[in-house]
């Protein structure tokens, strides 16, 4: 009994010792922890038991996020869509209305700005057909690696942000028909990238900084409306204007010189309302401009266009707003073209500011009737005219532009005014009007 009690005093002697001796190693091991956090700051617990005295920690925690996968999204091109917005979102460097915050999550149909339908070639697969950030006041960079990265896209709108940089290609975009890029800071030529999108109707460039020359080609596109106004384009415009299909174009506010082409008589049936204000065209009035017989807007203010107004203007008989304000147009104002006011649907005529030096007799009734303006001209005994010094040095430079009398259309005679509608807002004055952008 004596041995055994010897025995078992012994080994709870070691057991002691072993006790001892592995709490002092975990206190250690802590200690030095402990000094190396307060010196180089916190570090990564083991992921595994000391097992030499039995010291353990906390595993290392997962990630709480992870990158998504296909199966996350309604389908694959929503996944790629979402891929190409995110991409976009980091390169965004001011948001006043906090657009991107809501381009979260596996469902982009949702996020605001974007809009969802299902292409001629994958049906049942919808996906982004339609992006419109208008007045979402956005900077960025470029929209390059964005609007050109959404194959499946219909309409890109962007008026009013602060996107910079050229067009990106968008020959990858077989459906877009509509594109809205106005009242950025764009640069650079005019976009070529969009000559080969057969689809599109609707091109809307205005306020930018696009400068240079305009590809006649873009007169061959099926175009409905062409908004290039207030840009830097300065040229002579291809002889193919007439060509182009579109119902509503301004080119107002750019630096465009020479004449207007004779071919816009080909745009006779579809050219609705077309503003050439305030640029540096110059020559005759094409006699060609009376077959516009379905214009309500014709507006050439403030060039440098001369000669007579040709007496085939009297055929504008749906021409509502005619203004040839600012020019070097001499003679005599038309009757016939004051009479389309009582024929036709002629509702303000602008020539101020001309070296007209008499009226036509329907002409008077529409200065009574604020119809007409005529200041600024040289008309005898007419209030607020030039000096006559002023018309006398204009009239006594040779003139070159012919007169042409014929009338190539029947007009009524004592047929009564249809009753013209009520006025429309204008499409292409509205165009005129820069919302703000910032």
């Amino acid at each position: 009994m004596a041995s055994i009690g010897r025995t078992l005093l012994l080994l709870l002697s070691i057991l002691c010792l072993c006790v001892a001796t592995s709490f002092g190693a975990c206190s250690q091991a802590r200690q030095e922890r402990k000094a190396a956090e307060v010196s180089d700051g916190p570090t990564a617990s083991p992921s595994q038991t000391n097992g030499s005295c039995g010291c353990s920690s906390s595993p290392a925690p997962s990630p709480s996020t992870s990158e998504p996968n296909p199966n996350d999204f309604p389908n694959l091109k929503q996944y790629y869509a979402y891929l190409v917005i995110q991409q976009f979102k980091q390169t965004v460097t001011c948001d006043p209305d906090g657009v991107t915050a809501t381009w979260v999550g596996y469902r982009p149909c949702t996020y605001r700005g974007f809009y969802c339908d299902t292409p001629p070639d994958s049906p049942g697969t919808p996906t982004i057909a339609s992006v419109d950030f208008n007045g979402f006041r956005l900077c960025a960079p470029t929209v390059a690696g964005f609007v050109d990265q959404l194959p499946d896209l219909a309409l890109f709108h962007a008026n009013s942000n602060n996107f910079s940089g050229p067009i990106p290609d968008l020959t990858g975009l077989p459906y877009l028909y509509e594109l809205d890029v106005s009242n950025n800071i764009h640069s650079g030529p005019f976009p070529v990238a969009v000559l080969p999108l057969s689809n599109l109707v609707f091109l809307d460039l205005r306020y930018n900084l696009f400068a240079g020359t305009v590809p006649a080609s873009i007169f061959f596109l099926d175009l409905d409306v062409l908004f290039l106004n207030n840009n830097n384009f300065n040229q002579q415009l291809p002889a193919n204007l007439g060509s182009s299909p579109v119902a509503y174009l301004t080119l107002a506010n750019n630096g465009f010189t020479g004449p207007l082409p004779r071919s816009i008589f080909n745009a006779s049936r579809t050219l609705v309302e077309v503003l050439f204000l305030n640029n540096k065209f110059s020559g005759c009035l094409p006699y060609e401009i009376g077959s516009l017989t379905t214009a309500t807007v014709f507006d050439v203010g403030f060039n440098q266009f001369t000669g007579p107004i040709p007496w085939s203007f009297g055929c504008l008989l749906k021409v509502e707003q005619l203004n040839l304000a600012g020019n070097l147009l001499y003679g005599e104002v038309p009757d016939v073209v004051c009479r389309l006011a009582k024929d036709g649907n002629l509702a303000n005529l602008s020539l101020s500011g001309n070296y007209f030096t008499s009226l036509g007799h329907s002409c008077w009734d529409l200065i009574k009737r604020k119809v007409l303006d005529v200041r600024q001209n040289c008309i005898p005994w007419f209030p607020e005219q030039r000096r006559p010094v002023e018309c006398w040095r204009f009239l006594w430079h040779r003139k070159f532009c012919p007169f042409f009398h014929y009338i190539p259309c029947g007009l009524p005679k004592c047929a009564p005014k249809p009753a013209a509608p009520p006025p429309p807002g204008y499409t292409t004055y509205k165009a005129l009007h820069q919302p703000p952008r910032n």
